[in-house]
């Protein structure tokens, strides 16, 4: 029997398996190299084998959210289908995901590379938005399932404010805003190195900071006005706890003073920083960027879309991707929102209860068993008989 393989294809992230799996195995996209070990390249996975963790650097194969390096991805893709998760591709159909409104090189170039390179079956491509939509429509109750909903895709390179009517893309009112992970990541560097110490060549080290540390705010200036105080009455400070790679692995947080003597750790005060890096993500002008925050963005997307598809589109807001965990977002959404939308309609957004950067992944369970799966598919034969082109050109017109 004819296996199905979904691989959600992220700019940080790979999330693999096959549909009737329970869930994804979840692997770096990228190959990292360590000062350490020069001579060693980490692909994956294999970043746990490192002993030294300080001045990793990365070779991605994504440039601004689009692969541009096919050769590293290639490595990384035999990495994975030889080792983390062998495929044998003669008897297993592939979903795999693709950036909205990707390039037709971009395209071309996978499918190349998978019916020449893997020899593929049979490729489906489609977009984690897309995927995101097939989860929650088909997950919500089934004796009303939901007709709109919205997507906001947090990711990596930026974020995506994605409306479905009926299960299609809304296109014209789709929204992007150049915010994501790893400029936030960036810009935490930036303020520690001029505040604490030059952590500029740490980005694996800053990354788990801010994803251990950081919290959206749901008062900003309460928040500002709290962090100009001194410990204990400024709640917000914390120390974190950086790895020294021999007993602390990870760093973690901890409230200040609460080291034990004799702790020869090094430390970095963390104030305001936890909150007004996330804090981009609803302001990028704070940043010089002249763009609208997701909530902003969320409100014209939904205007940009049939009147009568508004009131559902409101009831149904749906925020996946990795940048989309960090504590108070969905608050924070649900009550920015709220105050620009009109009064009559009922706003209500959602984030999975178990992991948001998986939860497109998911969706490939109910797209599998879509009436019109075979459709969106590129079979070899199709491939062999019509080209690249060929394919490609059809599979957009369906």
């Amino acid at each position: 029997m004819e296996k199905i393989c979904c691989i959600d294809n992220g700019a940080c992230n790979i999330k693999i398996g096959n549909i009737t799996d329970e869930k994804p195995l979840v692997i770096p996209n990228c190959i990292m190299k360590a000062k350490s070990e020069k001579r060693r390249p980490f692909i994956g996975n294999q970043i746990d084998e490192c002993r030294d963790i300080s001045g990793i650097f990365y070779i991605l194969g994504f440039t601004k959210g689009y692969i541009t390096n096919w050769e590293v991805q290639k490595n990384i893709y035999d990495y994975i289908f030889s080792t983390e998760f062998p495929v044998n591709f003669s008897d297993t159909k592939l979903i795999i995901t693709e950036p909205l409104f990707n390039f037709p090189i971009i395209q071309e170039a996978m499918i190349e590379i998978f019916f020449e390179e893997y020899d593929c079956i049979s490729l489906t491509k489609t977009t984690a938005p897309d995927l995101c939509q097939y989860q929650y429509t088909n997950t919500q109750d089934p004796d009303e399932p939901p007709l709109c909903c919205v997507v906001i895709d947090v990711g990596y390179s930026f974020s995506h404010i994605v409306p479905f009517v009926k299960g299609k893309k809304v296109l014209s009112a789709i929204r992007r805003i150049d915010i994501g992970g790893k400029l936030l990541t960036n810009h935490l560097k930036e303020v520690i190195s001029y505040r604490f110490l030059n952590v500029m060549d740490e980005s694996f080290v800053i990354n788990q900071m801010k994803e251990d540390s950081c919290f959206v705010s749901q008062d900003f200036n309460a928040d500002m006005a709290m962090a100009k105080k001194k410990y204990p009455e400024n709640k917000t400070i914390r120390e974190y706890v950086l790895p020294d790679c021999t007993t602390i692995r990870r760093g973690y947080l901890q409230t200040p003073g609460t080291a034990k003597k004799g702790d020869d750790y090094q430390v970095i005060r963390l104030n305001n920083e936890r909150f007004t890096v996330p804090e981009l993500l609803f302001h990028p002008s704070d940043l010089g960027i002249n763009q609208m925050g997701i909530a902003e963005a969320t409100v014209d997307a939904i205007n940009a879309c049939p009147e009568e598809t508004r009131p559902h589109l409101y009831a149904n807001i749906i925020v996946m991707g990795g940048s989309s965990k960090f504590p108070g977002i969905r608050n924070r959404l649900q009550k920015d929102i709220r105050s620009m939308a009109p009064e009559i309609f009922t706003v209500s957004v959602s984030i999975p209860d178990d992991d948001p950067l998986t939860y497109a992944w998911y969706g490939s369970q109910f797209l599998a068993n879509d009436p019109e799966f075979d459709n969106l598919s590129i079979s070899r034969q199709d491939y062999e008989e019509n080209g690249v082109r060929g394919v490609l050109n059809e599979n957009d017109a369906q």
